[in-house]
């Protein structure tokens, strides 16, 4: 007991010192969070950053245009406890306060993404943030709106491809183009919508092509040549890190007095090396049909009832080599979701809505170690909030159906395995001065298992294991209680998030300690999926401090830090990032930006068992833009990122001892805005 205070009052010292350190905003496109921005994913009736006991970033339209030409992963990876798998240039996905896979919901408008990408690390998102319009990062199970699936948190990609509004000037649009020298990377996109009386049509594509990157070191880590014995080897490019990526969309809306209606289609093909073999390439394929609807009441209880439809068809096929086709994933099936919006009364808020979804995943193909799975969800909400103004009360409640459909690899007759889930939550907050919000949360949470927790049962190059589900799995259930602080006044902004989460029933996969070996002599570790008690904790702290301020001048000292730690009852939780630290000097103003930042991240020696220690490493970054015309909206960017040519490797990736991260890089690029 004694340690475990301890060891909490250590932690609230650290986060508060990091809090009043000068702290970072924003690593990946490099800008402060914006203090007026409303959240529509933490809730259907929107709420401001500052005024949300949700842990939330944003990345808007102007960062979007400037931020790399990446996966989802990577363009999110160093937010305040955001990391990413790192798994190959083409298929990273968010990591969340040490969660991952399908625990962290990637949405489309508030709509999952009907694809594969949680079924393993090598399989890319199905939407690409070049498409993006806005991004929107959740933090842990506050939001009640997802479900239980969103355990870990929310990464919801928003576009504009079915307009809400009719375009300013009859045209709007945007577009960008850059290269990076690290992996001769050339990337495009753009997107402009177009009004017509009342209908506005959008228009929207990306575009990318990568070569190997560049590595400042030899692929393989010293930490597993000292434990296979074996040499390191040359260190020049990563073997099989290619990408190419093409995307494109329309869509059209009616826009009336109190609300518009619309439709949208979605072309994507992406091919890329999985790193993790030098022959193997991987193909994606999806088409999407989206249609959006919103009504505006005149009176009564309601202020807008909205709608949601998304349908999709997605293949993911694994190449052996040229023209070798290997396994095949493939995923169809839909997704709705209907609101009712509260109208606001004396600070009261609210919405009620239904979610529902049907989704077959099917695996073809020696590797194929999941069999076909259908998958059924319903669920029903309300989220509620009073806000009068110097204090408030948040509040939620749940209830999912979720049933899982499949005959087990090997065997005839059908499994179905149905769950019923409650989650709620509740909070309160104070604003006991101006620019000082305190806020106190607790849910409870609850998650079905996977398709793969459940059925998995076969080899799984990806992770490099035998991966054996269990049927028997039960819910897991999690109970969070966190603790936030947004302060705002004269020079000094800052975020703290204090958080600890009890799991019941965490679902863990771990060695058996048996191995199995193919009919062509590969062997492989024995990996089952069990449940476990589990307990996260840890901290995010953001701030800026304002040194000199003349009009639209500005130089800042900014600063970032996180931290989680993840115990079981079985040993330390696998994959956990390290701590960091992230320190910047930023000069802002009408006409260009410069900007100097170090990040830090910690070694991490917490391991479960098969894991190997990864080092700490420390990055240096200089950004800049340049907007030269006063009269449009032209900026000209540049970045120089890991200017000293550091070998790193992220702990979260199941790749990290045969792929550090890129080497130097030169980013260029322009965007114009009309």
């Amino acid at each position: 007991m004694r340690q475990t205070v301890t060891r909490s009052l250590l932690l609230s010292a650290v986060a508060w010192s990091a809090l009043g350190a000068a702290a970072l905003a924003q690593t990946g496109p490099g800008r402060p969070a914006q203090v007026d921005d409303v959240i529509v994913t933490a809730t259907p009736y929107g709420v401001t950053q500052r005024a949300t006991t949700i842990a939330t970033d944003v990345l808007d339209d102007q960062a979007l245009a400037i931020a790399p030409a990446t996966s989802l992963g990577d363009l999110v990876n160093g937010l305040p406890g955001v990391r990413s798998t790192d798994f190959a240039p083409g298929a990273s996905r968010p990591v969340i306060r040490g969660l991952s896979g399908p625990r962290v919901q990637v949405l489309t408008n508030g709509l999952g993404q009907i694809d594969a990408s949680s079924v393993s690390p090598d399989h890319a998102v199905a939407t690409d943030p070049g498409e993006a319009h806005r991004i929107e990062v959740v933090r842990g199970p506050a939001t009640l709106v997802y479900g239980g699936s969103a355990i870990g948190g929310v990464v919801n990609i928003i576009d504009d491809r079915i307009p809400e509004a009719l375009p300013e000037g009859g045209v709007e649009g945007r577009v960008s183009t850059q290269y990076s020298s690290v992996d001769d990377g050339r990337g495009a996109s753009g997107h402009v919508t177009v009004g017509a009386g009342r209908f506005a049509f959008n228009l929207s594509g990306v575009t990318r092509k990568t070569d190997d990157y560049d590595i400042p070191s030899p692929a393989r880590s010293q930490v597993l040549a000292d434990s296979d014995g074996e040499p390191r080897g040359e260190g020049d490019k990563q073997p099989n890190s290619w990408s190419e990526l093409n995307a494109w969309g329309v869509g059209g809306s009616y826009i009336a007095d109190k609300g518009f209606v619309g439709l949208s289609y979605k072309k994507t093909e992406s091919e890329y090396g999985t790193v993790a073999e030098p022959e193997v390439f991987i193909n994606l394929e999806q088409e999407r049909w989206d249609g959006r609807g919103e009504y505006r009441f005149d009176a009564g209880p309601f202020a807008k009832v909205r709608a949601s439809y998304g349908h999709a068809d997605y293949t993911h096929t694994e190449f052996e080599g040229p023209g070798e086709p290997g396994t095949v994933f493939n995923s169809d099936g839909w997704e709705t979701r209907g609101e009712l919006v509260q109208r606001e009364r004396n600070g009261w808020n609210g919405a009620v809505g239904v979610q529902a979804l049907e989704r077959n995943f099917e695996a073809i193909g020696e590797e194929a170690f999941v069999p076909t799975v259908k998958i059924e969800e319903q669920g029903l909400y309300t989220v509620q909030r009073y806000d009068r103004d110097r204090y408030g009360f948040e509040g939620g409640l749940r209830y999912d159906r979720r049933t899982l459909g499949a005959v087990p690899l090997g065997e005839t007759a059908e499994v179905e395995r149905q769950f019923d889930n409650w989650s709620a939550s509740g909070a309160a907050f104070l604003r006991p001065q101006a620019g000082l919000f305190l806020g106190l949360s607790l849910s409870r949470t609850e998650r079905a298992p996977s398709e793969v927790e459940l059925f998995a049962d076969g080899v799984h190059v990806a992770t490099a294991a035998y991966e054996t589900g269990d049927l028997g799995l039960d819910t897991e259930k999690v109970t969070t209680l966190e603790g936030t602080v947004h302060f705002d006044r004269d020079r000094f902004s800052g975020d703290l998030h204090l958080y600890k989460a009890w799991y019941d029933g965490f679902i863990d996969e771990r060695r058996t300690g048996a191995d199995f070996t193919t009919d062509e002599g590969e062997t492989f570790p024995v990996y089952r999926f069990v449940q476990t008690d589990a307990d996260f904790y840890g901290f995010e702290a953001e701030a800026a401090y304002a040194l000199w301020q003349d009009g639209d001048r500005k130089l800042s000292l900014e600063g970032a830090a996180d931290y989680v730690r993840a115990d079981t009852d079985l040993g330390p939780a696998a994959r956990i990032p390290p701590w960091s630290a992230t320190a910047r000097l930023a000069w802002t103003s009408t006409l260009w930006d410069l900007t100097g930042e170090v990040r830090h991240v910690g070694e991490q020696d917490r391991l479960a068992e098969g894991e190997l220690p990864t080092d700490a490493y420390t990055l240096v970054n200089l950004r800049g833009a340049v907007r030269p015309f006063a009269d449009k909206d032209v900026t000209v960017f540049a970045e120089a990122h890991n200017l000293t040519d550091e070998e790193a490797r992220e702990h979260t990736s199941f790749l990290k001892d045969i792929a550090p991260l890129p080497g130097r890089n030169l980013r260029i690029g322009v965007s114009y805005a009309f």
